[in-house]
């Protein structure tokens, strides 16, 4: 066997095998008999000793040859991958047969994309974001837990609805001449007061009304309002309040909060708390950022080639995660996609595609940076992270079963390890 390789765009390995006319031979004798031992033919029996020419006769000449380099190159393709230090990272695919007798075959291999980075790569320092969080945020986000957790009931019928009530209304806009406008038609809408969901000025005409009143508002809506149509437009308003629903919020006592995090804390302990999840989120968030300002400050000095089925492979992985980040917030993918008005190739291509090139493109980058700076963690690094990943949980059963997901050698620790890795090597370049 003989073999020979040429590089090609796009990690593609152009590999010529070629195989002797002996051993060729014996391939087709090998086909031979393992038709004739599963051969039906009138007339012969199984296992018996069919002549060749009958074989050929019932099977076809193109289905022996077919079969014959199906086992030639079963045979021979591992030791010409062995031969020319070639890690394939698909199927490979046969771009021409060139002889039979001998054969000569001609295929493509993708193989894993080689990175070439700029030497100077280790004088690039960016400036770290700052993260910050005030009193205000920390204030905000009380708030929000409070209204994830608000419950409402029907009011009785001379309630006076007050701010965070739930009412449910019709509502017609009109012009300054009562003609009707597009988009402002509800019926049996529920709106919390001071939610802020609607235009300036319309939740606050609302509040001390009752259950069954009519009303009519003068609406101007903001200059830099997002629909242009409406863009500082004065309007007149109907409105009807169905229904009246109180709120009930809860108060953060001991228990409402240890159901919340696990942990018994005080309210003033829940806030340090928050602030503390708060930096962590800004931290996380600030550090995506800077990683993009790095990666881009990469690309323009490294070359990477990459093949079709790694992108094919990338773009699959952003997709299911798009894919289950819009399950989980409730809507279905294809409505979704439809609202766009775009087939789903067309939102593959707009959408999907562009982020995984960049996110691929980071990670061979980073590969190769870790290999050139033999980068590594330590044990106690990573144990040190592991437990404040375990920190942030109350409950010890779950706590237990985290400690189980990351021992050595676990596909968890092993994850983790490798995020640590490449979050050390991009801290390097930060100053």
């Amino acid at each position: 066997m003989k073999s020979s390789i040429k590089k090609l765009p796009k990690s593609i390995i152009e590999l010529t095998i070629e195989e002797n006319k002996e051993n060729i031979a014996k391939y087709r004798n090998k086909v031979l008999n393992d038709l004739r031992k599963n051969a039906d033919i009138k007339w012969f029996r199984k296992w018996a000793n069919i002549p060749e020419e009958i074989i050929v006769k019932n099977y076809g000449e193109d289905r022996i040859s077919s079969l014959m380099i199906d086992e030639a190159l079963n045979k021979i393709y591992s030791q010409a991958l062995r031969e020319n230090n070639i890690l394939p990272i698909s199927q490979w695919e046969i771009k021409e047969i060139v002889s039979q007798d001998p054969l000569i075959v001609i295929m493509h291999i993708e193989v894993f994309p080689e990175i070439e980075i700029e030497k100077w790569y280790k004088k690039i320092k960016l400036p770290k974001t700052k993260v910050l969080v005030n009193d205000d945020e920390v204030e905000a986000t009380l708030k929000e837990i409070q209204n994830k957790f608000t419950k409402f009931e029907e009011a009785g019928e001379w309630y006076e609805p007050k701010m965070w009530d739930k009412l449910y209304i019709n509502t017609q806009g009109f012009d300054l001449n009562w003609n009707n406008l597009e988009n402002t038609n509800m019926e049996n809408y529920p709106l919390v007061l001071w939610s802020k969901i609607l235009v300036p000025w319309f939740e606050e005409w609302l509040i001390w009304k009752k259950a069954g009143e009519k009303l009519t508002l003068d609406i101007e809506f903001p200059k830099d309002y997002h629909n242009e149509g409406f863009k500082g437009k004065k309007t007149k308003f109907e409105v009807e309040i169905l229904k009246i629903e109180s709120s009930i919020i809860p108060e953060f006592t001991l228990e409402f909060i240890k159901n919340l995090r696990w942990k018994d804390l005080d309210l003033a302990w829940f806030r340090a708390l928050i602030k503390e999840e708060l930096i962590e989120t800004k931290e996380s968030n600030a550090r995506l950022q800077d990683e993009n300002k790095l990666m881009d400050e990469l690309l323009k000095i490294s070359k990477i080639d990459f093949g079709d089925s790694l992108l094919k492979n990338q773009i699959q992985k952003v997709y299911t995660e798009i894919k289950e980040n819009i399950t989980n917030s409730w809507a279905k993918v294809y409505d979704y996609i439809a609202s766009l008005w775009l087939s789903e190739e067309d939102y593959i291509e707009k959408n999907v595609k562009p982020i995984a090139i960049k996110r691929l493109q980071a990670e061979l980058i980073l590969h190769k940076l870790v290999e050139l700076e033999k980068v590594e963690i330590s044990s106690e690094e990573l144990e040190k992270e592991i437990e404040k990943i375990l920190s942030r949980f109350g409950s010890s059963d779950v706590v237990d079963r985290l400690k189980e997901l990351y021992k050595p050698w676990t596909k968890y620790y092993e994850e983790l390890s490798q995020r640590l890795v490449y979050r050390n090597l991009i801290d390097s370049f930060f100053e």
